[in-house]
């Protein structure tokens, strides 16, 4: 017959046995939970595809752990004392294991940065690695602690949205030394900015000029005389001289103006007399500035010119006293160099961004050979909008020679009718540069109305 205080002591090692296995399994689960989810574990697919922490789920762990050990110390604690176990000793290697995951508990929260979840991009700048990008994308906050002059506590400098889609490019883009000249990168710059990274950022590097430049012409000269080559950086261009821009026409998106530096033959009798005429209809889409002006006699003074070209309207405008602004960019040859070396203005711009005026401000906007039939509806719709924005109120809207196909001439004309302006000029004539005469060349003069409301 058994020893009845021996039986007891038998249960005591076991119920003491089975706490410690039960403490190692506990902890074993509790570590777990700290390096993976719930989830993941009953799910084996993902269970090694999770390299973050479950914070919620490992506290929740260890907590369990420490309550359930707190439970047994003291239920052992309660043990009746005719028990010759040295519950007393166990009880204090128990107190010692907890006094030992408590810290667990207070620091699971300090887990390794590499353990962290992810973080979310909340911060533009956090999209890329280029430290320069990070610097310029960041808010700026005022030095002195508050609001500056323009009613802001900070500066907020901004980039088109599409230079998040050309991450690459971009960060080659701006992967510089500070202070340092920039490289010849002009065209990666215009790449950016017509697939949608429009405004670009700044840079922080000097300006890469001509290695020859000379002094430009004088202005009762530059306007119709082309520069000096040396004026002009050719990298990135098929022609290395403005002689050679003259014996292209085929070239991709420098077609539609291979006649532009021919300002002796080509470009001089533009806007002044009829170029193109149907020898059909005997009609043409060429408006002359003479009888445009006359329509607003002393009322045109600034505006804009929104084409592919060498700024020649702009030349023949400032004839007649009248400022034009030439908006283009360098697609296939340098046509911002020479308008600037004409002594005109030029405006690096594409269709991607609005114009940067203020609401009705300027008299005129004329646009040629630029927006013609392939652009979309909806994006046609905005830039006549912002056009409409810019425009002052009794403001001209000059479409010159707007050319797509016969099928949808009609509903390139509804979208300018949508603005209700004035028909000063309208007129639709066939283009007979090809075979088939499938295209037609059209053509307006509208009136932005006063709209008093």
């Amino acid at each position: 017959m058994r020893n009845p205080k021996s039986f007891i002591s038998l249960i005591t090692w076991r119920r003491v046995i089975l706490l410690l296995a039960s403490f190692a399994l506990i902890i074993c689960i509790a570590t777990s939970l700290k390096f993976y989810s719930v989830t993941s574990i009953f799910h084996p697919v993902t269970f090694c595809n999770n390299n973050y922490v479950n914070s919620e789920t490992s506290e929740f762990g260890v907590d369990m752990a420490i309550k359930k050990l707190q439970k047994e110390i003291d239920e052992m604690r309660n043990m009746t004392s005719s028990s010759t176990v040295p519950v007393s000793k166990y009880t204090t290697f128990l107190a010692d294991i907890l006094s030992l995951i408590t810290p667990v508990e207070q620091q699971s929260a300090n887990v390794h940065s590499l353990l962290k979840p992810k973080p979310k991009f909340d911060e533009p700048a956090e999209h890329f690695l280029i430290e320069e990008i990070r610097k310029y994308v960041k808010a700026k906050p005022n030095r002195l602690g508050k609001q500056n002059f323009m009613g802001a506590n900070g500066t907020f400098t901004s980039v088109g949205h599409g230079c998040f889609l050309m991450k690459q490019e971009l960060e080659e883009y701006m992967n510089y030394d500070v202070g340092d000249i920039c490289n010849d990168d002009w065209k990666l710059a215009q790449k950016l900015m017509v697939h949608g990274c429009d405004p670009l950022p700044r840079r922080r590097c000097l300006s890469r000029a001509p290695q020859l430049y000379t002094k430009p012409l004088p202005i009762n000269e530059s306007i119709w005389n082309l520069p000096d080559d040396r004026n002009v950086r050719w990298g990135g261009y098929r022609c290395k001289n403005f002689t050679c821009l003259g014996t292209l026409s085929t070239r991709k998106g420098f077609f539609k103006c291979s006649d532009c530096f021919n300002f002796t033959h080509h470009e001089q009798p533009r806007w002044i007399k009829p170029v193109q005429i149907d020898p059909i209809t005997n009609l043409t889409a060429d408006f002359l500035i003479p009888e445009i002006l006359s329509i607003k006699p002393g009322e045109i003074r600034i505006g804009l010119d929104f084409s592919i070209g060498t700024g020649t309207f702009a030349a023949r405008m400032r004839e007649f006293s009248v400022t034009i602004i030439s908006a283009s960019i360098n697609l296939g040859a340098p046509f911002n160099e020479i308008i600037a070396l004409r002594g005109l203005i030029p405006l690096y711009l594409t269709i991607n961004q609005r114009l940067p005026f203020f609401d009705n401000t300027l008299d005129l906007i004329h646009t040629t050979r630029f927006l013609d039939g392939w652009i979309d509806f909806v994006l046609l719709d905005f830039i006549l909008y912002d056009w409409d924005r810019v425009l002052r109120p009794g403001g001209l809207l000059w479409i010159d020679s707007f050319f797509c196909l016969k099928d949808d001439i009609e509903d390139y004309m509804e979208s300018f009718k949508m603005l209700r302006y004035k028909k000063h000029k309208w007129i639709v004539v066939p283009k007979r540069d090809k075979e088939d005469d499938r295209e037609v060349f059209f053509s307006a003069v509208l009136e932005k109305p006063a709209r008093p409301f």
